[in-house]
């Protein structure tokens, strides 16, 4: 089991020490989203962060046949030639969270879902920010689409990598890509 991430507070390269493989990808609209970082343990990705770019450069690759198989399954969806994600997945997390996580990746490619729907499907209805504090520590964006989570009125909600980010995601999905992050 790898060791749990540093603070993201930390340096790139201390971070991602504990896992057995990391690559950074930029997806080709990495104007607008930076840099994305891939972490692996021995038994799956682990993590998948947002980063600026500046601050991936910093990042010595430690690339894996899991690490470069998830770089491949990036680009397809970036080209829009992939809608689900086919990769053994190690997030560590609390059973409620690794629960919420499950019904994140449930969430079909271009559809939304509220927080309080996800704690409903979880059969916890009135848990919608136990659900939001689970989705905000979501380990793998983009895989496990926690982008996906918007609001009850259908408002943009927070999102870990950044609300721009979010905003962009759920545009490209909507095929409505905006050129720059708000």
């Amino acid at each position: 089991m790898p060791r749990r991430a540093t603070p993201i507070q930390a340096d790139p390269q201390t971070r991602y020490a504990g896992f057995a493989g990391i690559d950074v990808y930029h997806p080709p609209a990495s104007s607008a989203l930076g840099a994305v970082v891939i972490a692996a343990s021995a038994r799956g990705i682990a993590r998948i962060d947002f980063m600026e770019s500046a601050t991936a450069a910093t990042i010595t690759p430690r690339a894996t046949p899991l690490t470069e198989v998830c770089r491949e399954q990036l680009t397809e969806f970036f080209a829009g030639q992939r809608q689900q994600f086919d990769l053994p997945l190690d997030p560590q997390g609390t059973e409620f969270q690794r629960q919420v996580w499950q019904a994140l990746a449930a969430i079909p490619f271009g559809e939304t879902r509220s927080y309080g729907q996800l704690a409903e499907g979880l059969g916890r209805k009135g848990a919608q920010r136990a659900v939001g504090a689970a989705n905000g520590r979501n380990p793998i964006s983009i895989v496990i689409p926690c982008h996906r989570v918007i609001g009850s009125d259908g408002s943009l909600t927070g999102y870990a990598g950044g609300m721009g980010r979010k905003q962009w995601l759920l545009a490209f999905e909507a095929q409505e890509v905006p050129l720059t992050l708000c």
